[in-house]
């Protein structure tokens, strides 16, 4: 039997875990991988908040099982306009699907479409440089709400206080910076419908928060409760009980009255975002614990005059032509990666179990559904043409600028010489069409 050839679309870390577990099986196996954009690392490159360098670090890992012979890259192609699901089965004998959640989780209060109310991930993708998002972004409100509990609001509240100079030693392009220098927020609210020991922040993100040049954390001493569920949860996990820590030490100490600040409010469930033609503020429902560990809303009300709001109450997946799509749960349904009604197509990621987990939570998603893959080996529906060379040709006769792995080492090598000449390690290319020209140099 000639050795197995898988097809991985998307070019994040859940797919190129996948691509690493099947190379290091038993099986002879080869592997093709397709990323819409012209670049690889998916949320790692256009997720993570320009000034968190060490989380950027996981960028090493995933190079190297690029690098790998056994793995090919085909990027700038888009699934479902490209190349279809007709198109792959033809040419690979098994189809994973590791397309990831990009879109933001619909919040269904009044006001929340009135300009002025952005969801995070357009915001995310701005200050990271993504190619297909516009290179403008409003920054005119001194009182701005950030609605969410998560490392993703942290970011997003972290971005608005924070000084533009202080991004300068970062990755973000110049009309990020311009932004951001033009941006007067003095005021970061972030809002939590429930307590402390709910918030999912990581405690390395929130210690961070507090060594921001300039700025200062505020969370209410009033916010200080616990029901018997909640103090369990915070005995019980260190995580937790490491966040409800730093958050109490915090209602505690004296102010220091720096000139922007974040406030982090808990028990506050949003009920309305206020205004006529913009956003004009934020209306919101105090919440109480029901004694399971969960919240029941007061029926007391507050307005905060906030002249902008940002929802991260998080991520969503997009639906793929041809494809099953969960549309309450953005996923594709499986059953242990298999996707349902699809013989030899599997899921993997947050495509496959929604946006949750870290990196850890990713990669034994993905030894699950390479483990379902292999396990079907025998029954799979072995491909018409799986000759190396015939995806290429197949591409070039349709017209798709592909990039490659060789194409992204030249851009990488573009991006970080850009960044020398500033003192930094790297400034993005942003449009499309110039990483596509670098690439294909």
């Amino acid at each position: 039997m000639t050795a197995l050839r898988v097809a991985v679309v998307g070019a994040g870390p859940a797919g190129i875990y996948a691509a690493d577990t099947l190379l290091k099986s038993d099986a002879e196996v080869s592997v093709d991988m397709f990323e819409k954009l012209p670049a690889p690392f998916g949320l790692v490159r256009y997720g993570v908040a320009p000034d968190h360098p060490r989380i950027k670090q996981i960028v090493n890992a995933l190079h190297r099982v690029l690098d790998n012979p056994g793995v090919r890259l085909f990027g700038n192609v888009e699934y479902g306009t490209d190349i279809t699901l007709d198109d792959l089965r033809e040419h690979y004998d098994a189809v994973v699907f590791a397309t990831g959640c990009e879109r933001d989780r619909d919040l269904d209060i009044p006001g929340i479409d009135l300009p002025g109310s952005h969801g995070a991930a357009e915001f995310v993708q701005w200050y990271d440089g993504h190619p297909d998002v516009p290179r403008d972004w409003t920054l005119d409100q001194s009182q701005v709400a950030v609605i969410g509990a998560g490392n993703v609001a942290l970011d997003v509240a972290r971005v608005l206080a924070k000084s533009a100079e202080d991004m300068l030693s970062t990755e973000i392009p110049d009309s990020v910076h311009t932004g951001l220098a033009a941006n007067p927020a003095t005021d970061v609210h972030v809002f939590a419908r429930r307590g402390l020991a709910q918030a999912k922040f990581s405690p390395m993100e929130l210690r961070e928060l507090d060594h921001v040049p300039g700025l200062e954390v505020v969370v209410n001493p009033e916010d200080m409760e616990f029901d018997e569920a909640s103090e369990n949860e915070a005995r019980s996990s260190k995580h937790v009980g490491m966040v409800v820590k730093i958050l109490q030490e915090w209602a505690l100490r004296d102010p220091r009255g720096e000139k922007r600040r974040i406030h982090l409010h808990f028990f506050s469930k949003p009920a309305e975002v206020l205004g006529t033609d913009h956003v004009e503020g934020l209306r919101i429902e105090r919440t109480e614990y029901d004694g399971t560990g969960n919240v029941r809303g007061t029926g007391e009300f507050v307005d905060y005059p906030v002249g902008a709001v940002y929802r991260a109450v998080g991520y969503t997946g997009s639906e793929l032509a041809e494809i099953p799509f969960d549309h309450g749960r953005g996923v594709i349904p499986h059953e242990a990666g298999r996707v349902q009604d699809l013989p030899g197509v599997y899921a993997v990621g947050w495509i496959k179990r929604g946006p949750v987990g870290l990196i850890g939570h990713t990669k034994s998603c993905a030894s699950e559904t390479v483990k379902s893959l292999l396990a079907d080996v025998d029954q799979l529906p072995r491909a018409a043409k799986p000759e190396l060379d015939a995806i290429p040709e197949l591409l070039d006769e349709r017209g798709v600028e592909f990039t490659t792995w060789d194409g992204w080492l030249a851009l990488d090598k573009h991006e970080r010489s850009l960044g020398e000449d500033r003192g930094r390690e790297r400034m993005k290319v942003i449009p499309r069409e110039d990483m596509v020209r670098v690439s294909r140099a």
